[in-house]
């Protein structure tokens, strides 16, 4: 039986991990759950599972919950102080860092810097930091030196990705050796529920459009940076720290079914897809059994059924979005937690319904513009790095409301 700590343990990725779980009783044993301010959820999940502790952000929330578990012998823990205690603190042999957002950047750096396997669905950790997490594991483990990124094909690898992306790209590199065969790796994107809108169409939409999307279920959040390919955007910044590959050779490709998660081209021209259904349980439970496959509850795939596979670049003019991941990318350094905190704060206000889904990216790149990056920032810098777009973004927000 294995020990497991769940971060964002009500979100979408949480609930799904604890489906896992659930599905192969007597093989895990969850230790530790950490949420934001669901207490309900939480409290069901705290009665089925039995952790010996949970953490939550809201202080308040925290409060109403060890009221409702007197008695029950689990310790809360609150704030981002409690979260970073939960994830590096309590006993586990691997942490699920699925925290949307910034705020998963603490306690999934806690967990790595403790020792813990991390399987990583928060994506903003590399992001935001991802200089700062390379020079941590490459401190704890020498040997990642001399690999090109930091997921790395060993039994005993520190970080392994969620992101269906990224386990996509991970599955087929495994037993390819050198860096220096991949010719490019291939993110695919659904397109969301836009694809094929003019930008002047685009101007009218609502967030509860924005948040149908077509083959995905997802937190409110990544739904609507879907829908504007800003998710991608920040997967290419993460396809490059984990897999050690320059911008120049990381492509997204639009595939509306979402039965090819991605793939890698090999110098020799063989081309590597892993396919699925588009259920997250099965890049979560593959970062969990690693370097071993278990039965899946997801369902199986029907290539039959499915009829077709379709493939169309991205549209770059309507989407600019994308783009900017490639711009943070190559400007390095603090960069990309730029990009990633103004555009957190854009996301928030379109979904308030107090800024168009264009502007989104318009504000985002008018951010990035400002910046000036620090090459290898240390993690204060980061955090720095993310008020100050934070700030920049809100009173460019404020700015633009006179206008629409």
């Amino acid at each position: 039986m294995r020990d497991l700590i769940v971060l964002g343990s009500t979100g979408s990725i949480g609930r799904q991990t604890l489906d896992v779980v659930r599905s192969h009783p007597g093989r895990w044993r969850i230790q530790g759950l950490a949420a934001g301010g669901d207490v309900d959820r939480l409290e069901a999940q705290v009665r089925e599972f039995r952790p010996r502790r949970v953490a939550v952000a809201d202080e308040a929330a925290a409060g109403e919950l060890r009221g409702r578990l007197s008695g029950e012998g689990t310790e809360v823990l609150a704030g981002t102080a409690g979260l970073v205690e939960l994830a590096a603190g309590t006993p586990g042999d691997g942490v699920v860092s699925g925290i949307a957002g910034v705020a998963g950047l603490a306690p999934t750096l806690a967990a790595l810097r403790a020792g813990k396997r991390v399987a990583l669905a928060n994506k903003e950790s590399l992001v935001a930091a991802g200089p700062v997490v390379r020079r941590e594991l490459r401190a704890r483990y020498p040997w990642l030196a001399e690999a090109p990124g930091l997921a790395v094909h060993r039994a005993d690898a520190p970080l392994l990705p969620v992101d269906s992306e990224h386990s996509a790209i991970f599955q087929c590199l495994a037993g390819e050796g050198a860096s220096r065969q991949v010719a490019r790796l291939i993110l695919t994107a659904s397109g969301g529920p836009f694809r094929g809108w003019s930008r002047q169409r685009l101007a009218g939409v609502t967030a509860e459009q924005a948040l149908r999307h077509p083959t995905w279920r997802m937190g409110a959040r990544i739904t609507v940076e879907s829908a504007l390919l800003m998710n991608k955007a920040l997967e290419v910044i993460e396809a490059h720290f984990l897999f050690g590959v320059g911008y120049d050779q990381i492509d997204v490709v639009i595939h509306p079914q979402s039965i090819v998660h991605s793939l890698v081209a090999f110098v020799d021209g063989s081309v590597l897809g892993q396919l699925g259904a588009a259920d997250m349980r099965l890049p979560i439970q593959y970062a969990l059994t690693y370097p071993e496959r278990w039965p899946s509850p997801a369902p199986g795939l029907d290539l039959a059924e499915v009829g077709r596979l379709e493939f169309e670049p991205p549209d770059r003019e309507t989407f600019p979005s994308l783009e900017l991941g490639y711009r943070a990318g190559r400007a390095g350094g603090t960069a990309p937690a730029v990009l990633n905190a103004a555009k957190e704060e854009a996301v928030e206000r379109f979904l308030q319904g107090r800024l168009p889904f264009p502007a989104v990216a318009e504000v985002a790149g008018e951010v990035l513009a400002e910046h000036r990056p620090l090459a290898e920032p240390t993690l204060e810098e980061v955090l720095e790095a993310d008020r100050w777009a934070r700030e920049r973004a809100r009173s460019r927000m404020e700015a633009m409301a006179a206008t629409w």
